[in-house]
């Protein structure tokens, strides 16, 4: 990837940020950390992977994504925003009693969304049924998923791996975000459901490795992707829960919790002089 097209994923990345923090504190309530760990592997994915049209977002022939970590809807609404599905004023009504931007993602009232998520481990089971569709129907659309690495405790998550390899589902891509962080702290120490990419690999999925915040390797990694044939892939995303505000980076606490005032200020603050810093270069 050239210096140009990185330095704009980078910058946009950087707003998704800024439109989760906006959306979380006018809420006073959501889920920031998943969100901004997530927030580059989104923003790849919107901006140059996925074939879509925030014009057109029910054309039959788009490729299809599912937040499986429903939770984490703040990302998905900002990226959606920035990607021009909907103002990003908007992003300021998050899950406010009249507002069409939900806690989790509602496929019948927000454009763009595919799928209504958010009980954990049920949404790659629709991403499958998806990319059977596709097969079945002879069309060319790829499906992609994004489970969070808690999330994976759930044994539906399993069942949907076996029978996506069973089907031979290579239009079929699941992206865990491996911030290995859940509500309840570090998920080693929970239930863990490590060794993740031995895992998969178990259950018959090409397995691609990388670093979540390098748009280097996201690129090669869903490159990769797409030349893989006869099994689903999936993308072990090593990323950080809060990245990209201070306070926030490497803390459980901030999973699922509402910056106030000062924490806001100082949240914007850095990532305004991060966007500043990318605008200049």
């Amino acid at each position: 990837m050239d210096a140009a097209a990185k330095r704009e994923l980078m910058l946009t990345a950087a707003k998704v940020r800024k439109g989760i923090i906006e959306g979380v504190f006018n809420a006073k309530s959501g889920h920031p950390g998943g969100s901004l760990s997530i927030a580059d592997v989104l923003t790849y994915l919107y901006f140059k992977e996925m074939n879509i049209d925030p014009k057109d977002p029910k054309n039959p022939n788009r490729d299809r994504f599912v937040l499986s970590k429903g939770h984490t809807a703040p990302g998905l609404y900002s990226v959606l925003a920035q990607r021009g599905y909907f103002p990003v004023e908007d992003l300021k009504t998050l899950r406010k009693a009249d507002s069409y931007l939900q806690g989790h993602p509602d496929m019948k009232k927000i454009p763009g969304v595919d799928m209504s998520t958010g009980s954990l481990g049920q949404g790659i089971s629709a991403a499958v049924g998806m990319a059977l569709s596709a097969k079945l129907s002879g069309d060319s659309y790829r499906v992609y998923t994004a489970l969070g690495d808690g999330e994976i405790e759930e044994g539906q998550v399993w069942e949907a791996a076996m029978f996506a390899a069973a089907k031979n589902l290579d239009n079929l891509v699941a992206i865990v975000d491996n911030n290995n962080l859940q509500i309840d702290g570090p998920i080693d120490q929970v239930n863990s459901p490590y060794p993740i990419p031995e895992k998969f690999a178990a259950f018959g999925w090409h397995v691609i490795n990388i670093n979540g915040h390098d748009f280097d390797s996201i690129e090669a990694a869903f490159i990769e992707a797409k030349t893989i044939k006869g099994k689903p892939v999936a993308i072990i995303s090593k990323s950080i829960k809060g990245k990209g505000v201070s306070f926030m980076t490497n803390n459980v606490a901030w999973h699922g919790a509402a910056p106030n005032q000062e924490q806001y200020e100082i949240a914007m603050g850095e990532i305004d002089k991060a966007i500043a810093e990318l605008e200049v270069e």
